[in-house]
């Protein structure tokens, strides 16, 4: 979509298939040119009752005389001076829906008064942007006849078209062309989205970005540098396991990387620890977090960041068969620690240890996990917040800021020593499982294990990679976390 920013003009003389107005309910501003250009019709409307002005109402326009622009649409603002961004985003999503509901083609937003708590007018427009492209998403790969998509190519949003607000739309662009291949990734059944699918999709970024490079690890080749947890995931599958290194080079060598790795089990049956069979087929999502990775990589390629970005996808499919992994058995991790596989569906803390190990060798900067971890952080954070570890208590504070301002929030939660005796084995050097009691509280123990070394965070999106019912569906989070971060670290 073109999105480009015009300061606000007489109303009555833009043209566009639908001119947006966010308002209060009241005669003022924008509404008042508008009105006085369609003799009295907006104030007529407003008497009778047609608009109130609530938060997120919208009244939709089709003909108005008096104006160039082909249809006006309300949008409520609500009778405070300004608005949370949870209503900032509810408004926008409100107006961003008629839109695509009438196939509008073209429109314009004119912002008038509204003004979100606590952040920058040019917020607005970073978050304008995201929310427009993010509407256009839409699955269409295994229909038969695909679904209507968004109409809408064009933009104009108000603002001052200054170099620092172009960039803020660009950002905002650029996440949600991250959270949309985040998300048709995640949505992908696992008879397509396999382990190879992961690397061949990593790939095209390579082909797309002239910054970004992809290699590709076999098994034999993880073989050989020990990866026995990550392949263990894989042993009773006919898909082999593949570890997938995306890396971005857009600052100087001499710049550490950051390095995020990503959950990337392309189903998950729970292997011999076999699943129920309620929503299994949900399983296809338990490679959200390698999803994230590579959308993350496809937004900071696409806005240019000048920052050095390594992605690490561990890529496995877990399943039952004469050659899986059985309760009991007992693996080498590449790090040299051996453990105890008392439970075959604790399978994602298997792949990112090795994966996490595998990190090292970039001498990150900081290192981020991101995985459909445990069902245990759904109980404990439901599916609003994502559950967020670190082994830095100002590393887990950053992160937790870069989520709220990219309205992608986590929520910190303890990694206290007292858990890691749940961990121990009597035959191992810790088990992969740490009983009943904080489920993911002990898979994060589990994994900070193989990060000593490092400015170390893990995200366990369990609760907020994916929807269920009626809207079931990829949500591309945390994309706009992990961009919001990665661009704090670009203006450093």
């Amino acid at each position: 979509m073109q999105i480009s920013l015009k300061p606000c003009k007489d109303p009555k003389t833009i043209a566009t298939d639908c001119l947006v107005v966010f308002s209060n309910g009241q005669l003022s501003g924008a509404l008042t040119a508008i009105n006085e250009a369609s003799d009295g019709a907006i104030d007529a409307l407003l008497k009778r009752g047609d608009f109130k002005g609530k938060v997120a109402e919208t009244l939709y326009i089709p003909y108005l005389p008096g104006i160039r622009a082909k249809r006006l649409l309300l949008v409520g603002t609500g009778d405070s001076e300004t608005v949370s961004d949870a209503d900032a985003d509810k408004l926008l999503q409100s107006g961003i829906a008629v839109l695509n509901k009438q196939q509008s083609k073209d429109c314009c937003l004119l912002f008038g008064d509204l003004r979100v708590d606590g952040r920058k007018a040019s917020w607005l427009l970073q978050r304008s942007a995201q929310l427009l492209e993010v509407s256009r998403y839409r699955y269409s790969e295994t229909l038969s006849k695909a679904k209507p998509g968004s109409a809408l190519r064009r933009a104009v949003l108000q603002g001052s078209n200054s170099d620092s607000n172009r960039k803020l739309v660009e950002y905002g662009q650029q996440t949600a062309e991250g959270i949309n291949v985040t998300r048709r990734l995640g949505d992908l059944p696992g008879n397509i989205c396999t382990p190879d699918f992961l690397a061949k999709e990593s790939r095209k970024l390579a082909r797309q970005f002239e910054k970004v490079k992809v290699s590709v690890l076999d098994e034999k080749k993880m073989q050989q540098l020990g990866m026995g947890a990550l392949l263990s995931v894989s042993a009773g599958s006919d898909q082999p396991a593949r570890l997938i290194a995306i890396e971005y080079q857009g600052a100087a060598k001499s710049q550490r990387p950051h390095v995020l790795v990503g959950k990337g089990v392309t189903f998950d049956t729970g292997g011999i620890s076999l699943k129920p069979g309620a929503k299994m087929d949900e399983m296809k999502y338990d490679m959200c977090g390698a999803a994230s990775v590579v959308g993350t990589l496809r937004a900071v390629a696409g806005a240019e960041l000048k920052v050095n970005v390594v992605g690490i996808v561990a890529a496995a499919e877990n399943m039952p068969s004469g050659r899986a992994t059985k309760p009991g058995d007992i693996v080498t991790s590449m790090s040299g620690q051996t453990i105890e596989i008392l439970n075959t569906d604790a399978e994602g803390r298997l792949v990112l240890c090795d994966a996490l190990t595998y990190a090292g060798k970039y001498k990150p900067a900081s290192v981020i996990d991101i995985a459909t971890l445990t069902g245990a952080c759904v109980v404990a954070l439901g599916k609003h917040a994502i559950g967020l570890y670190s082994n830095q208590d100002d590393f887990a504070a950053e992160l937790q800021n870069c989520g709220n301002e990219a309205r992608d929030r986590a929520w910190p939660m303890p990694l206290w020593d007292d858990y890691q005796p749940q961990l121990d084995s009597n035959f191992a050097d810790m088990a992969n499982i740490g009983g009943p009691e904080a489920g993911s509280v002990t898979a994060a123990c589990f994994l900070s294990r193989f990060c000593k070394d490092y400015r170390w965070a893990h995200l366990d999106i369990a609760g907020a990679a994916w929807l269920s019912g009626a809207n079931k569906g990829a949500t591309g989070r945390p994309v706009g976390l992990l961009f919001n971060y990665l661009q704090s670290k670009a203006k450093d």
